[in-house]
């Protein structure tokens, strides 16, 4: 009996993975494979998440979650194309449609997920809004900071965060506000403002962008949880799924051990794991509607979640940030994908 029920199981395992495999692809699914190129939406110019570099390429994390996405449909990491937009323009020009996804540095939060027609896909950063102030205030806390005059960027999640913190520790504030984070910064460094609140890997970006980086220093305090990821427009399951599993192959690939240099050579693994993730075995791309070597082409074009890391904000960076809760789930941080299987 107990073989019978476990072929009876198998069968209707089988017939389930057959009949999602033959579903028809949704309009952004088919839309952005007709156009040959994903357009993400992106920051105006955020060093080590998307900015580009000096000879006019783009580059960072959030770039990477385009290029991973577009490795996985066409082959080519390099079928892409970019729209800047500040904060207040992101959800409108994805709702829109001018869009396809935004991997802009975007917080995952309980209204933008529930009230905006819109769906996270994953968090590629874990963050916490931190302060930065100037060297000469002498401070060590943003409890020394009532009634400072506080630089933040409108239509992020800055806002609420700031005013929470300052109601909750019985403080005052005047918040100025800019439209895009190269605004901000130029008017902390001019001293129109004591102090410049925004994500902490914000923080560390913007510093560098100072004539003077070690002027500033960045706060001890995190006032907030921020899971940054990439997002797309609810309706379309089969789109929704290739970004999220995009990000997933990268985090699989970095815990297998499986990197841009030994990718060719892991394909002859023997480990099952390794297998599955490489497309050598096992699960098949047609579930997501792409060749069996989505997740090959991922790695060997952009590397897995953690030589993206190094390179855009790790120590392979300007901005040296450690990897701290960024980290894999087995190597002391929160990072943790489901299983390709």
């Amino acid at each position: 009996m107990k073989i019978l029920r476990i072929s009876v199981l198998t069968a209707v395992a089988t017939a389930g993975m057959a009949l999602v495999g033959s579903a028809h692809a949704g309009t952004t699914f088919d839309a952005v494979k007709k156009k040959g190129f994903v357009q993400c939406g992106v920051s105006t110019g955020l060093p080590g998440f998307s900015a580009t570099d000096d000879k006019g390429a783009w580059k960072g994390i959030d770039v990477d979650a385009c290029r991973a996405v577009a490795a996985a449909l066409f082959g080519d990491a390099n079928k892409v194309k970019y729209t800047p937009l500040n904060a207040k323009e992101r959800f409108t020009a994805l709702q829109s449609g001018e869009v396809d996804m935004l991997p802009r540095n975007t917080t995952w939060t309980y209204t933008r997920d529930t009230s905006l027609g819109l769906n996270f896909a994953g968090v590629n950063y874990y963050d916490g809004q931190g302060f930065m102030v100037t060297k000469k205030l002498g401070v060590k806390s943003a409890k020394e900071l009532s009634g400072a005059q506080v630089c933040i960027q409108a239509g992020t999640t800055t806002e609420l965060n700031l005013a929470d913190y300052f109601r909750a520790n019985k403080m005052e504030y005047k918040a100025i506000t800019y439209d895009s984070s190269d605004e901000t910064v130029k008017a902390f460094e001019s001293g129109r403002c004591d102090m410049l609140t925004s994500d902490q890997s914000q923080l560390y970006a913007l510093r560098i962008k100072l004539a003077d980086p070690s002027s500033a220093i960045v706060l001890p305090e995190i006032i907030s949880k921020e899971p940054l990821g990439p997002v797309v427009r609810q309706g379309d399951d089969e789109w929704f799924n290739l970004v999220r599993w995009s990000l997933f192959a990268q985090l699989n690939a970095e815990e297998a051990g499986i990197t841009m240099k030994n990718v060719d050579e892991m394909m002859k693994s023997a480990d099952p794991n390794v297998r599955r993730i490489l497309g050598v075995e096992g699960v098949k791309g047609e579930f997501l509607g792409v060749d069996d070597k989505w997740a090959y082409n991922i790695i060997k074009q952009v590397g897995n979640y953690g030589e993206m890391f190094e390179r855009n904000v790790g120590q392979g960076s300007a901005l040296k940030i450690s990897r701290g809760q960024n980290a894999l789930w087995n190597k002391g941080g929160i990072q943790y994908a489901p299983p390709i299987r």
